[in-house]
């Protein structure tokens, strides 16, 4: 169960979610990326009343102003990585679809696979496929964008990269990132650290460099 009582991330800020397995860390990121309704409580993105939103509400809440970075990636495979792009845009009109291939060609040379467009998920290394993820996460030009454990699955140096990648995406889109990690050395690169209880309370919030 989550018992949060008030949590707030500023608008632009990058921060990072920790805590033991079981206490909500992808509860929380699922109810804010509206995937999940609240059972109680109020939740506000971008002065979205996202607790008061219907199922087909959120849906288009989820696709207009939020990128979702999954551990496991989530690709299709039967699609290539331009093709994973290009259908997160497919679910909004938020961008016209006279420019979308562009912009999936676009963010695919941004993450360095401008060679690699029209290779499946199963020719495509497990750190090629986070970055088509990336990408994907991107396409809308998303407010939030939301990161649930994005380098469990991929070596050091890799997830160094990943996270490389995806600070710097976000700091050139005026993105609020959240990322919920394990991971120590990831969770050493932010100013902000929530730290959630085995209970799914907010146990202390931990500011470096301020």
């Amino acid at each position: 169960m989550l018992k949060l009582a008030r949590l707030e991330v500023a608008d632009r800020e990058m921060v990072a979610l920790a805590g033991p397995s079981g206490s909500g860390k992808t509860t929380l990121l699922n109810i804010m990326t509206g995937i999940t309704a609240p059972s109680a409580g109020e939740v506000w993105v971008y002065k979205q009343a996202v607790h008061r939103m219907t199922e087909k509400e959120r849906d288009e809440y989820r696709a207009r102003n939020v990128g979702i970075l999954f551990q496991t990636f989530n690709l299709l495979p039967g699609f290539s990585a331009l093709e994973n792009v290009l259908l997160a845009m497919s679910f909004t009109d938020k961008i016209p679809a006279g420019q979308r291939n562009k912009r999936a060609k676009d963010l695919l040379d941004r993450v360095g696979l401008a060679n690699r467009l029209h290779h499946r998920p199963r020719q495509l290394s497990s750190g090629q496929q986070q970055r088509v993820a990336m990408a994907r996460a991107l396409a809308n030009k998303p407010a939030l964008l939301i990161a649930d454990e994005p380098t469990a699955s991929v070596d050091y140096d890799t997830a160094q990269k990943v996270m490389d990648l995806l600070q710097a995406c976000c700091r050139e889109d005026n993105s609020t990132l959240i990322v919920a990690s394990h991971d120590q050395a990831v969770l050493n690169r932010f100013e902000r650290v929530i730290r959630l209880g085995q209970q799914g309370q907010v146990q202390e919030t931990v500011e470096v460099g301020r």
